[in-house]
């Protein structure tokens, strides 16, 4: 199809570059008919421009446009050329004040805390940084994208609403002045009629509804017959779906159905089919089949093809709008003046008004371009955001609905910019006022939930799916009404107080319908069926709670409303009650001759509701009235009178008898629903408006009442008035042996009576009830709080009530009440209580849970003991009551009250072990201590005239009434005191004694008898004295016998650790004496060690033993036993690598091996991974434990003539061509066998040297297999192939991996500054000495061959030879490598030499020749930049050698090598360049030949190059090698000097790695973890054109940015789809990676496809706390401890064993795709 094509759209093309914009704008300026002529063009161009095959080229097409299209357009409006016009209007326009940036997904967005009006106001980055909110408590998050900068928005700060940047335009505004004046009158002409035509255009465009033809005007004659399936976006179809239909639909791969997948989603439609009607009705049917059989169908319109012409060029014509507009403000103007022009149909006919009706018809690309357009435009002229404003409030209504019936998300809906318009205070006042908007809001908010029961509250029972969607989307409208209340007025006018009052109306009718919801009935005999539906009217509630806070506080600022407001308030809940008290019979309570008359109603038995809206908020506007002083100045105002205190108290009494009734189980089978709705009651989230306001109504109804009255109602409601008021209750209902759980039942219903009667006299601290203001409040909160346990920031914060701009308050006060203690490495920041607030610690606080009173209980106590103090808890000193709530205290000495303190009393006097618990009497001595304390405070602060009514001491002093003679309450107490079984009580009562004298003394001051009174205090203080004694013995006693069985457990575990020493070291040596051997043995002890050569130090034989973790079976480690393994693992790595792009096929020379070998991965059995069985660490593969292997193969006596250097490298030399010869011999085929042996005799073999002699191999099967099975196990990790025992590179892998993993410890040592040879952890020793040991021996399961051909190969590569042409060049190989690799083949040819050349011998030359090496490698890369020092040191015979050989070098390499710098430069250079390598040998040799480090390389400090080298045996000087084997030296350095490479390095066309080698680091993070967001943000995905990454991940080793988690970055990895970041850790790290999640912060490791783990970012707030997801937005910043921490895991290669540990320890890691990331 695309064939045919191509010609024709070139022709099209040619014809369209030959118009010209400036010839057309010409002909438009002459044309009378303008908008005819205009139409005509775009009729004739738009479809030959746009959609012009199956595949769009947007590049091409708005180049096309722009120069056919709105080139003429731009010429038209600036009536010359656009390039000089623009720049013109620009210059006369004044610049804006306001920033309206738009923010982009995820782009960080700031709101100071402190200076926001609300937290909707948010500046851009750059506003940010040049704002004066940089140095306030600001919060950061990450946008969603839509919103805009509110930077010079005056409205939107309290203060500095500018940035520096904005600020200098604000220097000379005017009163608004019109923006026009700086236009001339033809430019406002044109600018009009072009606006009108083309913003109509678009707008009709985009909202044409039919498929398959134009509107008439763009009707063309000539139309061909192509057509677009076209598939929009919908939020019912997974991903997933649409894939799979479309690759069944359009027959496409799965690629391009992921690709057109990702653009529905992005863009909201794509066309997936393009040809005739036929076609694409075809593929249509196919989708609409597939898709509709669980949910809807996905919406497919097959459309023309000039129809999606027109609707492209629409949209593409609205951004143009908003790009010119932002040339001039007067621009703007006008295109606000167009859009919001009636049209000829009346009511809602202006463009605006269509795109916003239309908003639910159009596709989601559509919509974010003209939503764009209306910020960039209506938003950002003041004047016209006011018009707007009033007609999105006129069409509120309409738009929500459109709204709630609509399937995409909100940020995609036109009624998401209430946010922009709703927060505004000014423009939220006018819509309140002039638009009535609270009441729309709250109206249409009713109208969507239509489910009502018979009593017309709401009905949530059995939602259907649709319902609860709806019921989701309808929630929204809670939030504009909570931006419309969110900053209050300063002044009201009498407007504004009628429109508001008219809201409150609409508002109490909706609480009208919530009162009461839900009911329950206590379940009894069996189990309720099926779980009600109780979390719709919950999530109501929790969405309502701000804005009932809200509507109180704007009461609150206004006398007039507060009155109308309480008393409309009352009225409706005097309407709620009508319904209520019917046919509830009467019944008359009494006890203590007082008598009470109340209805009949059990909350067991009849329907209870904890939705209570209307009662609590009449219980919000009371305490209001009593806070402003209403109350006092105007009663005659208030209904006060008229009040019925039973009625108020009622339902919130009956909800708290619901709590303490679940409580005590006897809701038990009315399931889980109602265990929720309790607990969300009293959480923090609902308290504020539910469980807060049901106390403060009770507190109403006792201040208002008899107390006496009141306790009488609250037994009966309690169930406990038969209890109380029959004497001798108690007795019978021990006699008659009743059922236990009735007991515990009834304890547990006085114990909450009890704590409910302590609530509502003690709870006085919100504003109103008590003279407190709103900060004793939040220290209350905190200090209870911390008195549980010391907490961090974000918990506190959660743990106090916030409100609607998301503040606690807690800032401001929590210096007062805590300290803050900083955190370590690991774990969070704490605060901890001050201890001079513990004594307002209140252990009844109405706030705690049931588990955090004990908690807190226990952790006081406990302080107390530690202070050496006694343990009562007695009630803090509380605040006053306000006058209107001041006879609330009266309930103390109430008759009753007295009468249930004497009971519960008598109950633990005679303590028969029946109807009473200690927790009821620890609340009546907390009530007893409450009444005293309140005495005390009266008498304190009475004055002369005044008597205090409240009497509380004497009435308990008076023994009971008649009949039964009942002690006094006071001489029960004295009876407790010293009652055996109430020992944790005893200090409480003696503190409640105490008072009352004290009291006692204060009311007998003026009278007699102080003599009486002083004996007692005595007598009470000697017993006392006895009783601190006696407690001082027992706890002496108990830290005796504590102390005891601490020796005994202590001797205990060392008696396992003796018995099996094995498990907690797996290498055990049973010789005790071993290790004095080696401190003793005169043989180490009196000459220096030397480790290796022919003078190494022979070390007495070590036998070691090993224990098998797993049969517990012990064998000594021999040549011939059985194998012993350690569990070990492979793993890749790149951590030393300096060139990440480079794979090189042959190990040997590569410069790096990326290969790497740790003793330990959650594991993957596929792979061979398992877990060590000891310590579970990962492993792969296992090590054999062996002897030390030189000293099997070294058993030829050490002759003393040792060939020199020299005369060894003839040795060597001759007997490699030997063996070349020989192996030719052997690789060509001859028939005569006696030929060969003539040959054989031909070739001169060096002295002593048999090639064809195999040596035995001195190890047992086991063994041998072990070996086999470690080598095969490096070689399959390190290349990724398939084991292969055979192949040649097995043993180089071997090598290979034995020099990279002790390179990498010798980095890590050094990095930390630790001594070399310093106790290395066990595991690690044991992994290097087994290694190497491993290394050394693997040659004897190798092909002998092989082996001597890898040594020819690596020794040509110092020595050259004739056969081998390729060599690499001397600056390409890394030297420990190569050391490694010789010494460890050198026995395999060695095995044949029987000339008397001792092993020892050859190591030493090889270490030699290539130290040799490796100094002239560092003299040719080193720099040489001069230093001032130089001069004064004076040259010494190392300065002088090298000088020397530098010239050498400089006759060979020609010229090119640099000046000569001073000698001891170059001598400074060769001793730091080589001793990384002198240190890495010494672990080499050390572990090899089992010769123990001499003690001063032990320690750290100096740089111990002198002891490394008598160590190594080499000579201080090293340059002495040199001068020592003068002849064949100079051979060598010339050979290695003529490479080419060498030559192209020092003339600067290629680099080298310099030495000593840095070590890698991870890249550098910044300090403000903001700048790492706004990078981010301006991250976009690499493949799919531009669109803003949804999770941008950092690599954190090489500094990319990835687009992890999306289908757009998948790419195939050894043929599976793998994410960015897992592909790129192939890269990068070989397979491990280590990343920043950016928008979450949050640390990713990754290792292989299926494994990885969160781990904790290095990135904390002010508090000490990370934040991973953003979610609390304290601004960050970096934690250099905590980033040295993820950098040493990733230099020891701890990456892949961290995973393995958390997926070990968490179980939910395992089921993440690790490879989609």
């Amino acid at each position: 199809m695309a064939s045919e094509l191509e010609p024709e759209v070139q022709a099209i093309d040619r014809s369209l570059l030959e118009c010209s914009a400036e010839e057309t704008a010409g002909k438009w300026l002459q044309a009378t008919d303008l908008t005819r002529e205009v139409y005509q063009h775009l009729a004739h161009y738009v479809p030959q421009i746009y959609c012009r095959g199956p595949n769009p080229f947007p590049q091409k097409e708005d180049m096309l446009a722009q120069h056919v299209l709105l080139g003429p357009m731009e010429w038209y409006l600036c009536g010359e050329d656009p390039a000089f016009g623009f720049p013109k209007l620009e210059q006369a326009n004044k610049p804006s004040h306001l920033c309206g940036r738009v923010f982009k997904v995820g782009e960080p967005t700031y709101s100071c805390r402190d200076c926001a009006v609300d937290p909707t106001c948010v500046l851009c980055m750059e506003c940010f940084l040049g704002s004066i909110h940089r140095d306030h408590r600001y919060r950061m998050t990450t946008s969603g994208g839509g919103g805009f900068c509110d930077c010079g928005d005056t409205e939107a700060w309290k203060e500095g609403p500018y940035c520096q940047k904005h600020e200098l335009n604000t220097s000379e505004i005017e009163e608004e002045e019109d923006p026009l004046v700086h236009l001339s009158e033809d430019v406002i002409a044109r600018t009009y009629n072009i606006f009108a035509i083309m913003f109509r255009y678009a707008v009709e465009i985009l909202t044409w509804e039919k498929e398959s033809e134009l509107p008439a005007d763009l009707e063309i004659i000539e139309k061909r017959d192509t057509y677009y399936c076209m598939l929009f976006n919908d939020e019912v179809h997974t991903y997933e779906q649409v894939i799979y239909t479309l690759q069944k639909a359009v027959n496409c791969t799965q690629k391009e159905a992921i690709g057109f997948a990702t653009t529905v989603d992005r863009d909201g439609r794509r066309s997936v089919r393009y040809g005739d009607f036929q076609y694409c009705e075809q593929a249509k049917s196919v989708i609409v089949r597939n898709t509709s059989r669980q949910t809807k169908p996905l919406k497919v319109q097959v459309m023309h093809s000039s129809i999606v012409a027109h609707q492209n060029f629409g949209l593409k014509l609205l951004s143009w709008l908003g790009s010119i507009i932002g040339y001039s403000d007067g621009l703007r103007r006008i295109l606000c003046q167009v859009g919001l022009q009636e049209g000829p149909d009346g009511e809602n006919s202006s463009l605006v008004d269509r795109l916003m009706l239309n908003d639910s018809k159009l596709w989601k690309g559509a919509r974010s371009v003209y939503h764009q357009l209306f910020m960039s435009s209506l938003l950002m002229d003041l004047k016209y955001k006011k018009l707007f404003a009033v007609r999105f409030a006129k069409n509120y209504e309409r738009l929500q609905s459109d709204y709630v019936t609509d399937d995409h998300d909100r940020e995609f809906s036109i009624a998401d910019l209430s946010v922009q318009i709703f927060t505004v205070p000014s423009l939220a006042r006018m819509l309140i006022t002039e638009e009535n908007l609270m009441t729309i809001i709250i109206k249409t908010f009713m109208d969507h939930l239509r489910h009502r029961d018979a009593q017309g509250r709401f009905q949530f029972e059995r939602y259907t799916a649709l319902q609860a969607f709806k019921f989701r989307r309808v929630q929204s409208l809670i939030l504009d009404l909570k931006y419309v209340l969110i900053s209050k007025p300063t002044e009201w006018s009498d407007d504004l107080r009628q429109k508001f009052l008219e809201g409150f109306d609409a508002f109490l009718e909706l609480l009208k319908c919530m009162q009461g919801m839900d009911p329950i009935t206590r379940q009894v005999g069996q189990h309720i069926e099926m779980e009600p539906e109780w979390e719709a009217a919950f999530t109501l509630q929790m969405k309502l709670t701000h804005v009932i806070s809200m509507m109180q506080d704007w009461c609150a600022l206004d006398e007039k409303v507060l009155i109308e407001a309480y008393k409309k308030c009352l009225a409706v809940l005097m309407q709620c009650h009508g319904g209520f008290t019917d046919g509830e019979q009467p019944i008359t309570l009494s006890i203590c001759g007082h008598s009470v008359e109340t209805i009949r109603y059990c909350v067991s038995q009849e329907k209870v509701s904890i939705h209570l809206p209307v009662s609590r908020l009449l219980a919000g506007l009371h305490v209001l009235l009593s806070k402003s002083e209403v109350a006092y100045k105007f009663p005659e105002l208030l209904p006060l009178s008229e009040l019925s205190p039973p009625m108020l108290i009622e339902h919130p009494l009956r909800c708290l008898v619901l709590c303490a009734q679940v409580h005590a189980g006897m809701w038990r089978r009315n399931g889980f629903s109602l265990v929720n709705q309790i607990y969300y009651y009293h959480n923090v989230k609902c308290r504020r408006e539910m469980f807060d306001k049901d106390i403060v109504m009770l507190q109403t109804g006792v201040s208002m009442m008899d107390p006496n009255h009141f306790l009488m109602i609250m037994l009966s409601r309690f169930e406990l008035y038969q209890i109380f008021s029959t004497p001798d209750y108690g007795k019978r209902f021990s006699s008659e042996i009743t059922h236990k759980d009735v007991v515990q039942q009834n304890n547990t219903l006085i114990e909450e009576m009890l704590y409910l009667i302590i609530m509502l006299v003690g709870e006085r601290f919100s504003p109103g009830v008590g003279q407190v203001n709103a900060t004793d409040e939040i220290k209350r909160e905190i200090i209870h709080q911390l008195s549980i346990k010391p907490m961090a920031h974000s918990e506190l914060v959660k743990s106090l009530p916030e409100d609607e701009n998301k503040e606690t308050g807690m800032e401001s006060v929590i210096e007062a009440v805590a300290h803050f203690k900083k955190p370590g490495l690991t774990g969070r920041g704490m605060y901890e209580l001050k201890p001079e607030c513990a004594k307002d610690f209140n252990l009844y606080f109405y706030h705690f849970s049931r588990a955090e009173q004990s908690k807190a209980e226990e952790a006081q106590r406990k302080l107390k003991r530690q202070n050496r103090e006694d343990t009562a808890l007695p009630p803090p000193v509380l605040p006053p009551f306000c006058p209107l709530f001041a006879s609330l205290v009266n309930i103390l000495q109430s008759d009753v009250m007295l009468c249930i303190m004497r009971t519960v009393l008598q109950w633990a006097v005679e303590h028969n072990g029946y109807a009473w618990s200690e927790s009821m009497l620890q609340r009546v001595l907390h009530l007893i201590g409450m009444a005293l304390q309140e005495e005390k405070q009266h008498l304190d602060s009475v004055t002369e005239e005044h008597v205090v009514t409240f009497t509380f001491t004497q009435k308990i002093s008076k023994p009971g009434e008649a009949p039964n003679n009942s002690p006094s309450i006071l001489a029960m107490l004295e009876t407790l005191q010293n009652a055996p079984y109430l020992d944790v009580h005893k200090d409480m009562i003696r503190w409640i004694l105490k008072t009352f004298n004290t009291i006692k003394k204060i009311r007998e001051s003026s009278s007699a008898s102080p003599v009486a009174e002083t004996e007692g205090t005595i007598m009470e203080e000697s017993s006392r004295d006895k009783d601190k004694a006696e407690r001082k013995r027992k706890a002496e006693i108990a830290r005796l016998r504590r102390e005891k069985i601490m020796a005994q457990m202590s001797e205990m575990q060392r008696h396992f650790i003796d018995e099996n020493k094995e498990l907690f070291q797996q290498t055990l040596e049973l010789d005790a004496s071993t290790s004095a051997v080696l401190d003793n043995s005169p043989v180490v002890s009196d000459m220096a060690l030397t480790a290796l050569g022919p003078a190494q130090t022979q070390v007495p034989e070590q036998r070691q033993f090993v224990t098998c973790i797993l049969c517990q079976e012990e064998q000594e480690v021999k040549v011939e036993s059985k194998a012993m393994v350690l569990a070990a693992f492979v793993q890749r790595s790149t951590v030393l690598s300096k060139n990440r792009s480079k794979f090189i096929q042959d190990p040997a020379k590569e410069q790096r091996r990326q290969q790497r070998l740790r003793l330990h991965t959650s594991y993957d059995v596929e792979n061979g991974e398992f877990l060590c069985p000891l310590c579970e660490c990962l492993s792969n593969t296992v090590i054999p434990l062996l002897l030390p292997p030189r000293n099997i193969f070294n058993n030829r006596l050490n002759i003393s003539d040792q060939p020199k250097l020299t005369q060894w490298i003839r040795t060597i030399s001759q007997q490699i061509k030997a063996l070349q010869v020989l192996r030719k011999e052997e690789s060509t085929p001859n028939t005569a066998s006696s030929k060969n042996s003539e040959n054989m005799d031909e070739l001169q073999l060096p002295e002593g040297f048999r090639p064809d002699f195999h040596p035995k191999n001195p190890y047992s099967e086991s063994i041998k297999e072990m070996l086999t099975t470690f080598g095969t196990a490096t070689y399959k990790v390190g290349l990724k192939v398939h084991p292969n025992e055979e192949d040649p590179r097995v043993p180089i892998m071997c090598w290979g991996s034995c020099a990279y993993t002790i390179q990498s410890v010798e980095r890590i040592l050094s990095d930390e500054d630790k001594p070399l040879f310093g106790p290395l952890p066990c595991r690690l020793d044991d992994c290097l000495r087994s290694l190497t040991r491993f290394a050394a021996a693997h040659w004897t399961v190798a092909s002998l061959s092989v082996v001597q051909g890898h040594f020819r190969k690596l020794f040509a590569s110092l020595v050259p030879d004739d056969s081998h042409g390729d060599l690499p060049c001397i600056l390409d190989i890394d030297m420990f490598h190569l050391l490694v690799g010789l010494v460890l083949a050198s026995p395999a040819l060695q095995c044949q030499d029987f000339s008397g050349i001792s092993l020892g011998t050859g190591d030493l030359h090889i270490f030699h020749l290539v130290t040799m090496a490796h100094i002239v490698q560092i003299l040719l890369t080193s720099c040489t930049e001069e230093n001032g020092m130089d001069q004064e040191n004076p040259a010494g015979e190392e300065e002088l050698a090298v000088l020397a050989l530098y010239k050498t070098l400089q006759q060979y390499t020609g010229s090119s090598l640099k000046e000569t710098p001073s000698g001891w430069h170059l001598w400074t250079n060769v001793r730091n360049g080589i001793m990384p390598f002198l240190k890495c040998s010494a672990l080499f040799f050390h572990y090899l030949n089992g010769v123990p480090s001499p003690p001063e390389i032990q320690v750290s400090g100096t740089s111990h190059f002198e002891h490394l080298c008598n160590y190594l045996s080499l000579p201080n000087n090293l340059i002495c090698l040199f001068q020592e084997n003068n002849e064949i030296t100079k051979l060598l350095i010339e050979s290695w000097c003529h490479n080419t490479e060498v030559k192209r390095y020092l003339e600067g066309e290629r680099d080298a790695i310099s030495y000593p080698r840095e070590s890698n680091k991870l890249i550098d993070l910044p300090e403000d973890y903001s700048s790492l967001i706004n990078q981010a943000s301006n991250f976009s995905c690499p493949k799919s054109g531009g669109d803003k990454s949804r999770a941008p991940t950092l690599c954190l080793v090489c500094g990319t940015l990835l687009c992890s988690q999306s289908y757009c970055c998948q790419t195939e990895l050894e043929g599976e789809d793998v994410g960015a970041c897992t592909a790129h850790t192939y890269s990068c790290g070989s397979g491990v990676g280590i990343f920043l999640r950016v928008r979450e912060c949050q640390v990713l490791f990754l290792a292989g496809k299926t494994k990885g783990c969160f781990y904790s970012p290095p990135y904390l707030d002010d508090y000490g706390e990370t934040d991973q997801g953003l979610r609390r937005g304290n601004p960050l910043h970096l934690c250099k401890e905590r980033f040295k921490k993820i950098q040493k895991l990733w230099h020891q290669h701890s990456i892949t064993e961290e995973i393995g540990h958390a997926q070990e320890a968490n179980q939910t890691l395992v089921g993440i795709d690790w490879q989609h990331l």
